[in-house]
């Protein structure tokens, strides 16, 4: 089982950007899939999750009208759609699969991707 983050990059304040996780080795629409960050010193935190069944979506407060999170069954990816960011932002992203669905609680999710390095400049 293999989760590969990737779409990360530099932009500036304002900007936008798309991350995508693609799975292999896992069906992704029999899981809950869900984005955390982490910036050097601090915890991982939740970001925003999807469900499996009806595509129910969870963020968090500071996330919440500025990032989407999307998935394409199809595909086996999920997207997490970045706009207005601001340098508060800057972290490495990672995507993780929860058999459990979309809860923001980490040690619910069994597999976590490498993670993509997201940097805001102001």
């Amino acid at each position: 089982v293999q989760l590969q983050a990737s779409g990360g990059g530099s932009v500036q304040a304002g900007g936008s950007l798309r991350l995508s996780c693609t799975a292999s080795g896992l069906t992704f629409s029999w899981y809950g899939v869900g984005w955390f960050r982490q910036t050097p010193g601090k915890e991982r935190e939740f970001v925003a999750s999807i469900s499996w069944g009806r595509g129910e979506r969870y963020y968090t407060g500071s996330m919440k009208g500025r990032f989407t999170i999307s998935r394409d069954n199809a595909k086996n990816t999920v997207y997490l759609q970045m706009n207005n960011l601001t340098p508060e932002d800057t972290a490495v992203y990672y995507c993780a699969a929860s058999t459990g669905g979309p809860t923001s609680a980490q040690e619910q999710y069994a597999y976590w991707g490498q993670g993509t390095q997201v940097t805001v400049s102001s």
